[in-house]
Parts: structure tokens; sequence; C-alpha cells
């Protein structure tokens, strides 16, 4: 799914800045877990196809072997975006005995699901939606569907609704602002920052688990229901909600450092850049 911002400037009159080609319009590609609200990946760029195949890139390098159920709207990016990290090459072949064999394709793999959410439109207004199975048969979508606990149908309303937060959470990402980055650098740092917190130290409504027994609260306060779960917790990639110091003052394992090169090409370094007034 992608958010439109706005980067340096807004456009005059529908017309795109003329004086640097990352001004305008700047769109914030997002990947999305709706089973523990998380954000898989994103990229910030314009609406082109290499942005569309570096958030699938982005997505694989942070997954496991295991291919995730993909769903979004009609873009037509995502489907080259999908054959492009989740594709494998074959070779056509060629018509009658002689001559060249065509160029080589990709083809999605047999475990790939993909499906779009149709919505037709009438005068603007949404009438009817309906799904469209890109890549595997409807029987693997249907099982997917069946062993889901968080919807039964192919649908993009996870995601729009995390977009609200985004947009609710970060002045940067607020209609009709003044407050937008002046640099694209600049925006995807402060990005990073935001779903940082978002994703460790913001508790998220829907993931909350009852307490065997509730608990005392300070004062005369009623007792505590309720366990708090951020999406890094329901994900399992901690076990308590951080503060926003433990965030900000969170010390990245040599380990991990260690891989910064294999990642290079995806995440490139931010460090190079300057703000300009």
């Amino acid at each position: 799914m992608e958010l439109c911002a706005y980067q340096g400037a807004k456009p005059v009159r529908g017309q795109a800045v003329q004086w640097c080609e990352t001004y305008g319009d700047a769109w914030v590609w997002v990947a999305f877990a709706p089973l523990w609200r998380l954000v898989v990946a994103f990229v910030v760029g314009k609406r082109t196809q290499q942005n569309a195949n570096l958030l699938l890139e982005r997505v694989n390098s942070v997954t496991d072997q295991h291919i995730p159920f993909f769903t979004s709207d009609q873009l037509p990016a995502y489907t080259p975006a999908l054959l492009h990290t989740y594709g494998e090459w074959y070779q056509p072949e060629r018509n009658g005995d002689r001559g060249r064999y065509p160029a080589k394709r990709r083809k999605p793999r047999p475990d790939l699901l993909y499906a779009q959410v149709v919505k037709r439109r009438v005068k603007g207004r949404v009438v009817e939606v309906s799904r469209k199975i890109v890549f595997g048969d409807a029987d693997a979508l249907d099982a997917q569907l069946t062993a889901s606990s968080t919807s039964t149908t192919i649908n993009t309303s996870f995601v729009e609704r995390d977009n609200l937060t985004w947009r609710e959470h970060n002045r940067r990402l607020t209609r009709k602002t003044t407050a937008f980055s002046k640099e694209m650098p600049w925006m995807e740092k402060q990005l990073w920052l935001a779903l940082a917190y978002y994703h460790f130290c913001l508790p998220h409504h829907s993931l909350r688990t009852e307490l065997p027994r509730p608990e005392g609260t300070r004062g005369t306060g009623s007792p505590r229901k309720w366990r708090p779960v951020t999406p890094a917790m329901a994900a399992g990639m901690t076990d308590h909600v951080w503060t926003t110091s433990e965030l900000l003052g969170y010390r990245v394992p040599a380990t991990f450092l260690e891989t910064l090169d294999t990642i290079e090409q995806l995440f490139p370094s931010l460090d190079a850049t300057h703000h300009v007034s």
C-alpha cells in the first residue's frame, strides 16, 4: 500500500515541481502484517516500479524462507515486483523447430499467493468490492483465509487504518500541512524513529490480552484487566512495553552490525545528507 506525502514543496496547481526531481509528491510504500499490526518494510520515494521492487526486496530480507500471502490494491507495479523478488526464471518454448529460443522470463513460484482488491466505483463512490487472484489458485487462497485470525476476506482495511495512525502521529504526513520534509533522507530518518516508537513503545488496543486475574493499580483506581501489547511484543521481538528512554538508549548488537554489508544495497546509508532551510 502507498501513503502520499510531500517533499520539499507541494505541487503547484497539479504540476510537478521542476527545480528538483525529488520535490513534490513523496510516496511511502508500506508492507503491513495485519496479524501483529506490524510494518514489515517501507520505502520513501516516487511511485515507480523501482521503488515497488525495493519494497518487496526489503520484505524478503527481513522474513524467513516462507513466502507471505500477499494482498494489495490494483496498482500495476506490485505484480512485476513480486515476480522480481519471488519469481523464478524459465525458458519458453520456441515456435517451430528452427530459429532462436525466446528470451527467458520469470514466473511465480508454486507457493506464491497474491490477490488484489477490486473496487468498482460509480460517480466516485465504491459500489462493489471483489477480489482478483493474480498468483496461486482459489483453493489455496481460501485455505489461507480460513486459517487466518485477522480476516476472512481480501481487503486493504488494515493497512489503510495503519496509514491513518501514521497521519495522526506524524506531522509530516498530516493532510494539508506545512510541516512536510525539505529533503527525502530526513523524512526517511524521521519515519524510522516514528515506527520504532510505534512498534516498541505504543501498545495497540486490538492486541491486548486478558489477564488471568485482575491486578491492582495505584491509588483507588479500578483493577487492571488487560495486559498491554505492542506490535513488537505480538511478533515475538520483545516481551515488554519499552519506554522512550529504553528505545533511544538501545545498543545495537555487534552481531547485527557485522551483517550490515549484506543489506547495504537495500538500505543505503543516509549519513551523507545535510539539511537545508
